[in-house]
């Protein structure tokens, strides 16, 4: 799965991430109180999805140079 939760500390309903330790471009996605992060393609879309103002669905389209 690509999709990875965070973990959001309940008491301050902050996040902290390392930006040091993930490698590459990446995304970070926010939707009732949930929080998950995403390593993005090196060639390709990543389009978030949502329906009635909440995140549905992330797709990938992903290539490669010739």
């Amino acid at each position: 799965m690509r999709l990875q939760n965070i973990d959001i500390n309940p008491i301050t309903m902050k996040l902290e991430i390392d930006i040091m330790e993930q490698k590459g471009s990446f995304a970070i996605v926010v939707c009732d109180g949930k929080a998950r992060l995403t390593k993005l393609p090196e060639h390709g879309e990543t389009k978030i999805i949502t329906h009635q103002g909440k995140v549905k669905r992330v797709k990938y389209d992903v290539g490669e140079d010739f």
